[in-house]
């Protein structure tokens, strides 16, 4: 079709499927209309008013025929309905080794964060053959995190995370889109996604991205946490001010109203923003400052993934340091010491909004 082409580029493992199953529709589609469609007319014509035709004896019922027409839609319909139900199942359930990336929807654009700090901005760089799951959240409204060459489209909603995931098949550059309308500058909410070899994404990785060598998640995680003033309370054991949040996640936590939960990133990003809906079993009200409107969704990606990386209470015991910050503040293996100014400062006050992700505003993050 030259420059104008029927769709866009297959590019992602689920792309095949997808167009197989559409095309298949249009074409059962086609076929069904132009059947029903030309008996329509044909009885419509032969059997029109003062037409000289044999009315004595009409049809009541055929059963050949009443068979045919409801049998072989049905095994149509249930071949359609396995198809879609298999990707459905398969876009839903990423593989258990797949890279996971952070997006985070802002009117009007998107913001990305690698595992190892690189941050990006209306650009996503993945690389080719291999499993990438997109870890979502919105910061204002529900926008919509949609691919067109990779088939993959899903909601990002405030106040919960949700997941899409893909494998790129084919390096390039591709269209990126909000499919849900947010607000005025909806259709200004694109950009770019990169499909780059395996070697290349690596080298992009290792040197920052386009920016100059980046924070860690993690080691951001940490710093927000000492600014915040949270290893004043969270130290390496169970106190009476707070329960320790070391080898917490992934485990169940018990709550006072005798119900329990798994303590994952939507739990742990409940409990920074309003630590009251589920308190934990042992500790009562009005101990921790709610932090919602306090902090942006990066910093909280941030601490989620510090929190994965602290380990058992015991282990935070042997390496604690003979003299902690204002309640032992503990720092994890491979994220730098922070000061204990910031963690003094914020102890005083909590809840202040504080400028921790300076490097991120610096490279022109956020609006």
């Amino acid at each position: 079709m030259g420059n104008y082409p029927m769709a866009p580029p297959q590019a992602s493992n689920f792309a095949f499927e997808h167009d197989l199953i559409f095309y298949s529709l249009v074409v059962l589609t086609v076929i069904f209309t132009v059947i029903v469609g030309a008996f329509v007319l044909f009885f419509a014509f032969r059997y029109r008013q003062g037409n000289q035709v044999n009315r004595s004896r009409p049809f009541h019922e055929h059963l050949p025929l009443e068979i045919t027409w409801s049998v072989i839609p049905l095994l149509l319909g249930l071949v359609m309905f396995f198809l879609g139900a298999k990707l459905f199942v398969n876009m839903r359930v990423p593989p258990k080794d797949a890279m996971e990336i952070f997006v985070i929807g802002k009117q009007w654009m998107w913001h990305i964060q690698h595992s190892n700090g690189v941050r990006e901005n209306n650009t996503l760089h993945v690389p080719v053959g291999r499993p990438v799951k997109l870890t979502m959240i919105s910061q204002d409204v529900i926008h919509a995190f949609y691919i067109p060459a990779f088939r993959v489209q899903y909601h990002v909603v405030p106040g919960r995370y949700t997941m899409e995931w893909f494998t790129a098949t084919k390096p390039g550059e591709y269209h990126l889109f909000c499919g849900m309308y947010c607000g005025t500058q909806h259709s200004e909410m694109v950009g770019t996604v990169v499909a780059m070899e395996p070697k290349e994404y690596a080298k992009w990785l290792a040197n920052g991205g386009n920016t100059a060598v980046p924070m860690s998640m993690e080691q951001a995680g940490a710093k927000a946490f000492s600014v915040r003033g949270c290893n004043n309370c969270h130290t390496g054991s169970d106190t009476e001010r707070a329960p320790s949040l070391y080898g917490l996640f992934g485990k169940t936590r018990k709550f006072t109203d005798g119900s329990s939960a798994i303590a994952d990133g939507a739990y742990i990003r409940e409990s920074i923003f309003n630590p009251y809906n589920r308190v934990t079993q042992g500790y009562s009200y009005q101990t921790m400052p709610a932090y919602a409107g306090q902090l942006s969704e990066e910093e909280v990606l941030d601490m989620i993934a510090y929190i994965k990386t602290l380990g058992s209470p015991a282990s935070a015991a042997t390496n604690a340091p003979a003299t902690g910050v204002m309640g032992g503040g503990v720092n994890p293996p491979k994220t730098p010491a922070v000061g204990a100014m910031g963690a003094r400062e914020s102890a005083a006050q909590p809840r202040t909004n504080l400028a921790v992700g300076a490097l991120s505003r610096q490279n022109g993050e956020g609006r």
